[in-house]
């Protein structure tokens, strides 16, 4: 998650308390941003070091985490004092096209404005340091550019952000598996076969075969309408927000559905 300077002040101004909120000390801020890897040895001031943290986990998903932990009821106990703090940051968020809203028990979400609205978990935890990296850019940046109006660009963004999840998971259960040409259908069919995911399985319901026939359809539309309508090749068509928004939700619910599929496995030893 990216966001402006203005919105980084902002949540200087939440985290001191200087402005709105819940007074912090230094003890305070220590133990708030310590667990994202920050200490104050006392050469800062309050307010610089948290604009130094915030600074630094700018672009990551660690920065949503945070903005999440300084509007959580835990954190703002006092209903009113929380409404305003809310307000405060999601007065710069929204220039960021973000906002914080009340999820499921009164926990703050924050969400995009416009755009995509499927997410799917953190990548592989054998991932490492650089693709957990290109995964985040990729996610920002598909729902960044349908809100700047740069749908092909989107849409070769959700086919990268698919090529590597299935690139992770196959690198996950086999040591020697072929070197990736390009040809996203065919990474895709061996993932499947790995996960045990092929719809020819005797085992299976019917509509569940259907569903997983689907998957496959889904895969090569993505591949498809990226070489047709996105920015890594010669364009032949203009695609338009629906279709950004379509191939960029397509790509995120199957690498949500491959990933939790991959993890059950993992966990059950399989």
């Amino acid at each position: 998650m990216h966001v402006s300077r203005q919105t980084l002040n902002a949540m200087v101004d939440v985290a001191t308390g200087d402005v709105i909120g819940p007074y912090r000390t230094h003890a305070d801020l220590n133990a708030l941003l310590g667990q994202y890897g920050f200490q104050n040895d006392g050469l800062l001031t309050r307010r610089d070091f948290v604009l130094s943290a915030v600074v630094k986990l700018n672009g990551t998903p660690a920065l949503k985490a945070l903005i999440l932990e300084l509007t959580h009821p835990a954190e703002v106990k006092d209903v009113r004092q929380r409404v305003d703090v809310v307000a405060h940051l999601n007065h710069c968020l929204s220039y960021d096209g973000f906002e914080i809203v009340s999820g499921l028990r009164g926990a703050p979400v924050v969400r995009a404005l416009s755009g995509s609205v499927v997410d799917f978990p953190d990548p592989l935890r054998g991932s490492n340091d650089d693709a957990r990296q290109f995964l985040e850019e990729q996610r920002e940046k598909c729902d960044q550019k349908i809100r700047d109006g740069d749908y092909d660009g989107a849409i070769t963004n959700a086919r990268s952000l698919l090529e590597r999840i299935l690139q992770d998971i196959e690198a996950a259960l086999t040591k020697d598996g072929p070197e990736y040409d390009g040809d996203l259908l065919a990474l895709f069919k061996r993932v499947q076969r790995m996960l045990n995911l092929e719809p020819g399985r005797p085992d299976l319901d019917t509509a569940l075969k259907q569903t997983l026939v689907g998957l496959t359809s889904v895969v090569s539309g993505i591949a498809g309408t990226s070489n047709k309508m996105g920015d890594r090749h010669s364009r032949k068509y203009r695609p338009q927000a629906r279709h950004a928004i379509l191939v960029v939700d397509s790509a995120k619910t199957l690498a949500a559905f491959l990933v939790s599929t991959f993890r059950e496995r993992e966990s059950s030893g399989q």
